[in-house]
């Protein structure tokens, strides 16, 4: 891993090189994700069926082809080893009674001259989940994504999940029955994005699309919003932590390999004003990585995406993981919660040792579909919330529009717009006579 050192001159050029990470990515591949949308919304099945024979390596000859059954779902299920079984429910129950909190309600004020101002809150009609599943399987994030679904009562919820050579993963397939998911697809990719958003003579659009998934998902999810709402751009899995002197250098060597073999692309960040704990970390993922399953892409994305900082003061490190705006944000000192109302950008915040990434990633309950690239700076966690949309409730009466009509009329004369303030005065007109205070009574 690169050392950098906030007191090298070369320190400013080299941090602005990590905080450009998400943009970078998506500029390369931008061209390449606009021709297979294109391709999607112009040729339908056919361009899907085409691009599974490409990037999947199995040839889909029918529309039933692409298609996951709720049986093929239900025997991998009562397949499942009791002891899976169980942890993917412990899984799903957390997950949902977190999301549980989040919904909100419908709500309607009224005012003492008898309006009546409101929000309603309605849950999406068809929502489309991205589940990844190129270089593995992640039934973690399917009940992630269709939780929060579930909670906000979209009636009719998509999967799409790429399946190499044509072979599903049973524990996906088994965590979509826990889920009750009905319309599954074997599509994956930027050709899944384009499915879900456009739509075809065998599926109809989607309303929203979220999910994470690799740099090609994420450009794909920017290049259909409009289209289609989404949850963010999520592309590769990142990790900052900043730690003291205190923190346990083994725990921070494998929560940062817990990332780098997610995907060659993705980004470990070490944060620390303790050279001696760097260093330490440093030889600790040495003695790791050739132990791991997945160290041939644990490795790459430690030679070319992971860096380690070494900073003057904790205040420094909290600074420099706020410019990051981490995805996931490990917080290993001993005054963990001291530090957290000085941080202000993370996707999802750890706090202190036992605290490790991966509980987020499974069953902690928060949700672990989070931004990436530094856009933890405006967007949020995947919620209940991005499955629904509101609609504002105007209700005046009489009395109010009396006692408030002739400024909204002036207003809209303001800015010349004669209909406006027309369409206002002329039930002003009509109600004038009205003796407001003896229909109180």
């Amino acid at each position: 891993m690169k050392i950098l050192d906030v007191r090298a001159a070369s320190f400013e050029c080299a941090f602005q090189e990590v905080l450009a990470r998400g943009k970078m990515d998506i500029k390369n591949v931008s061209n390449i994700v606009q021709e297979i949308l294109d391709s999607v919304q112009e040729n339908g099945l056919a361009a899907i069926k085409a691009h599974i024979a490409q990037f999947d390596k199995w040839e889909a000859r029918e529309f039933s082809d692409i298609c996951i059954t709720q049986e093929q779902c239900l025997k991998a299920y009562n397949a499942l080893p009791l002891g899976l079984k169980s942890a993917l429910h412990v899984a799903y129950d957390r997950i949902y009674a977190f999301h549980q909190k989040q919904k909100e309600k419908s709500w309607i004020d009224c005012e003492a001259n008898g309006s009546l101002l409101g929000s309603k809150l309605t849950p999406m009609e068809r929502a489309g989940l991205y589940i990844p599943g190129g270089k593995a399987a992640y039934p973690s994030s399917l009940l992630m994504n269709a939780i929060p679904a579930i909670v906000a009562g979209v009636k009719e919820i998509v999967v799409c999940s790429p399946t190499p050579n044509n072979e599903p993963h049973s524990l996906l397939l088994a965590a979509l029955h826990l889920c009750g998911i009905k319309e599954i697809y074997k599509v994956g990719g930027a050709s899944a994005i384009g499915l879900m958003a456009y739509g075809c003579k065998e599926v109809p659009k989607v309303d929203v699309i979220t999910g994470p998934g690799n740099i090609f998902v994420a450009c794909a999810k920017k290049l259909v919003f409009g289209e289609v709402n989404i949850d963010m751009i999520a592309g590769p899995s990142e990790i900052a932590i900043i730690a003291d002197k205190d923190a346990n250098a083994r725990y921070v060597a494998y929560d940062l390999l817990s990332q780098a073999e997610h995907d060659e692309m993705a980004s470990s960040i070490l944060i620390s004003d303790n050279l001696p704990l760097i260093e330490s970390v440093q030889a600790h993922i040495q003695d790791i990585l050739p132990t791991l399953s997945r160290a041939h892409i644990a490795e790459k994305s430690i030679q070319n995406r992971a860096v380690m900082i070494h900073t003057r003061s904790l205040k420094e490190s909290i600074d420099i993981a706020n410019a990051l705006a981490p995805e996931h944000l490990e917080i290993l000192c001993n005054e963990a919660f001291a530090v957290l109302p000085l941080i202000k950008h993370a996707g999802a915040i750890f706090l202190g040792q036992y605290s490790s990434e991966p509980i987020g990633d499974y069953l902690a309950g928060p949700n672990h579909t989070l931004p990436t690239g530094g856009s933890a700076r405006f967007f949020s966690p995947l919620s209940v919330e991005h499955f629904m949309k509101r609609s504002s409730i105007i209700a005046f009466s009489a009395p109010a529009l009396a006692e408030m009509g002739e400024a909204c009329a002036l207003l809209a004369q303001s800015e010349s717009l004669q209909a406006h303030a027309q369409a206002v005065l002329t039930r002003l007109d009509s109600i004038s006579t009205r003796d407001f205070s003896k229909e109180r009574e």
